[in-house]
């Protein structure tokens, strides 16, 4: 069963989101995700100060079985990556929720997320 905390937020293609008391956000992807990718061997993130639309797809995450995209799951611009994953991919297999990917300042209106009731919901039907 994959480790769901209650204090972030998720959007059905797998990304999580720890909203931060400065008013950034936080996001990476799920336990459900990684275990899905397998042993995790490349990140291609955004670039700092890149504008991002809710939903669009802005990194690339490679494992041994396949690449997917990751998706921005609110609108913002990008003001961190986390290059220790970039230099250590594994550390997402590791413990996903600590091994955050990128930092948006999130801008327009919040869209609606998951908590984490609903996404266990979502990924026990897949």
């Amino acid at each position: 069963m994959s480790n769901v905390p209650t204090e972030l937020q998720y959007t059905p293609s797998h990304e999580w989101v720890r909203l931060e008391t400065d008013g950034t956000a936080t996001i990476g992807i799920t336990d459900h995700a990684q275990e899905a990718l397998g042993d995790i061997v490349f990140l291609e993130l955004p670039e700092t100060g890149r504008a991002l639309e809710a939903e669009e797809a802005c990194a690339v995450i490679e494992s041994v079985k396949a690449a997917s995209d990751i998706y921005a799951p609110l609108a913002g611009e990008v003001i961190a990556v986390n290059q220790a994953v970039i230099d250590a991919p594994e550390s997402v297999n590791a413990d996903t929720y600590a091994a955050w990917l990128f930092k948006l300042r999130p801008t327009g209106d919040m869209p609606k997320l998951l908590d984490a009731a609903a996404y266990r919901a979502a990924i026990a039907e897949e």
